[in-house]
């Protein structure tokens, strides 16, 4: 094949079943993502007796929850087809699609990469150039239904919006405007080291009958990437039609340890969905649902964040694999708008057997040794991977699921997939490495993070709103007085640090100049006392978390600040498997999460933000800028949140 390559060598694969309201605006934010279901402040708000009953539409035999009316483990698993490029140059398209999400819904309408949902697995060698030109061939306008209801009708696990007659139900608002958005489309490539000109700067969206023209050196050990929209100000909603996929980077490292391979090394993309109804039967449709929860805030309902009842797993809700009775390699994504995942693998008798998962890699690549699941399972939020080997042979002849202990309680069905092993045993040469990356270099101050670098302080706060956002800080020597301001004690010198806010907005002045090749220490503090946790993404860099530290916040809601530094601050242990590379860190309430990274491998500007869509569209998206130390010299700028 010659030019540019339409698909590279591409394995086989299963195929897909082809088959008006007045204006509401989304206020700036979001009081509560879908990592806020388990906060104490939305479950006073769902469980209040003032609201009305859970919202299923009306209907003779409209089917119940958690399942829907679907039946678990009916379908297979969808393994993605996999593009392994033999030129330096790939064309990748995205079309609008139908697919089935389960064989007992009618068709899907997604938009979606070469028209697979979830896209194609793209597989390249590690300092090989791949050039990849992303066609935007889509037809219409967004193919889903975006609706808001009110919380205390719980709207996040039921399908359907519509009473019998076709009315909205009562509360329930089509969000103005969503339906006829066109197809604007800028592909990232989530994790890789790339120039800010191949990044998928937000607002370089193209639409259809254009093209973005990438270049991706791909310097980096072997890990899983992944592709996707990152559209300014819709990614909440181009990512849930379906735009998204992985990208595998291969290295002589990874190769000498013999890895489970081939069919024996399956991509699994975790994301949850929401559907339609049939408003006189309650019947459910395949169109996308996109209904996010209204919560009574202040006198006001606030918008909140996407979470929905049903959990796909590479495109297809509740899917079985059949496997033999031996290891198996799985690289995990959570590929949802906002919801947290903690896995663990259970049998029908509710057993645990998280002793046949060993944890070999994270984000960024491959860890020294393979790690435990903790007690409890493993915790994966959006954007984080997860590179996992599993013992079948542990559980021959038996049938086990990959379940959320997240929602073990209801109302989502906790079971994700089942895995039914073969009970014949099977020789299998493989034996779990007790190393696994050499090249690895655990990240400490003063030694393999330089004594001169830069720090980064970012507080992630609740508005006296109700909404979430994200501050760049610059630190002071003194308390200026008014909102704006967070103070704690260091634990480390027990000194008071005294930091005030300068931007938060998007379109705020760049206010992080970093110079290429320099160490940066981030610093997210969350400080908010309610609302979503946050998983943090920087890009360009691949980090590894510092530390993570716990406290009781002193925020004050009404006045924006802290009303007396934040003190009794205790260091959290990291997991041996959150020791790893990284390019997403998850924060939750009252934590302080600090990660290093080294700014090498592309110059330009580039963003970081909360990678829970609902937030990262809502505000809480911030550029900053990579360039040439000598060009910095000449650039005046406005520059801050850098202090040692």
């Amino acid at each position: 094949m010659t030019g540019k390559e339409k698909r590279g060598a591409m394995a086989d694969h299963a195929g897909y079943p082809k088959a008006q309201i007045t204006r509401r605006t989304l206020t700036t934010g979001a009081l509560f993502g879908a990592l806020s279901i388990g906060t104490n402040m939305f479950r006073a708000a769902a469980a209040s007796p003032a609201g009305p009953a859970p919202a299923v539409p009306a209907g003779a035999g409209a089917p119940a929850g958690p399942d829907w009316g679907l039946t678990k483990f009916l379908d297979p698993l969808r393994i993605p087809p996999v593009i392994r490029p033999r030129e330096r140059d790939l064309e990748v398209h995205m079309r609008r699609t139908e697919v089935r999400l389960h064989s007992q819904l009618p068709p899907t309408t997604v938009w979606a990469f070469d028209g697979e949902f979830p896209g194609p697995t793209i597989d390249v060698r590690s300092g090989k150039e791949l050039r990849v030109e992303w066609f935007n061939d889509i037809d219409g306008q967004l193919p889903l239904v975006a609706v808001q209801a009110p919380a205390p009708a719980n709207p996040t696990n039921t399908p359907g919006y519509r009473d019998a007659a076709g009315a909205p139900l009562p509360g329930h608002t089509v969000i103005d405007g969503v339906a006829e958005l066109p197809a604007w489309t800028i592909t990232h490539l989530h994790g890789a080291p790339n120039d800010g000109a191949s990044d998928g700067w937000p607002h370089n969206g193209v639409l259809k009958g254009s093209s973005q023209l990438t270049r991706y050196r791909n310097r980096q050990p072997s890990t899983a990437l992944f592709y996707h929209d990152h559209s300014m100000a819709i990614t909440r909603y181009t990512f849930h039609t379906g735009l998204t996929g992985m990208y595998l980077v291969r290295d002589d490292e990874e190769k000498a340890l013999g890895l489970p391979c081939g069919g024996r090394e399956i991509p699994l993309l975790l994301c949850d969905r929401n559907l339609d109804t049939v408003p006189a039967t309650g019947e459910l449709t395949g169109q996308l649902l996109f209904k996010i929860p209204a919560v009574p805030y202040g006198g006001a309902l606030v918008p909140a964040g996407f979470t929905g009842p049903f959990n796909t797993v590479n495109g297809t809700i509740w899917p079985h694999l059949d496997v033999q009775a031996q290891w198996y390699r799985f690289r995990l994504l959570n590929a949802s708008n906002g919801r947290i995942y903690t896995l663990n693998l259970t049998d029908d008798a509710g057993r645990v057997h998280n002793d046949a998962i060993s944890v070999i890699g994270t984000d960024g690549g491959l860890l020294p040794a393979p790690a435990p699941v903790p007690a409890g399972g493993l915790t994966i939020a959006p954007a984080e991977r997860l590179d996992v080997l599993v013992d079948f042979g542990k559980l021959k002849g038996t049938n086990v699921r990959l379940t959320d202990a997240r929602t073990a309680a209801g109302p989502t069905e906790p079971d994700l997939m089942q895995f039914r092993v073969a009970d014949r045993p099977v020789h299998d040469p493989f034996r779990l490495p007790a190393r696994l990356s050499p090249s690895y270099v655990r990240l400490e101050h003063g030694t393999t993070v330089p004594e001169d670098h830069d720090h980064v302080w970012v507080g992630l706060v609740m508005s006296k709103k109700g909404h979430p956002e994200m501050w760049e800080l610059e630190e002071v020597d003194a308390d200026p007085g008014g909102p704006g301001v967070i103070q704690l004690v260091d634990p480390g010198t027990g000194a008071t640090r005294t930091f005030r806010r300068r931007d938060s907005l998007f379109d705020d002045t760049v206010g992080i100049y970093i110079d290429h090749g320099r160490w940066a220490v981030w610093n997210f503090i969350h400080v908010g006392p309610l609302g979503p946790v946050h998983p943090m993404h920087v890009h360009l860099a691949r980090f590894q978390a510092l530390f993570r530290r716990n406290f009781t916040t002193t925020w004050d809601l009404p006045t924006e600040r802290t009303t007396k530094p934040i003190s009794g601050i205790t260091d959290d242990p990291l997991a041996k498997h959150e020791e790893g590379w990284k390019d997403t860190f998850l924060v939750n309430r009252g934590q302080w999460v600090a990660v290093a990274g080294k700014f090498e491998g592309g110059t330009g500007e580039f963003v970081y933000h909360c990678h829970v869509g609902d937030h990262e569209d809502d505000g809480m998206m911030r550029p900053f800028v990579v360039h040439p130390p000598e060009v910095a010299k000449f650039h005046e700028h406005h520059g801050h949140g850098m202090g040692m």
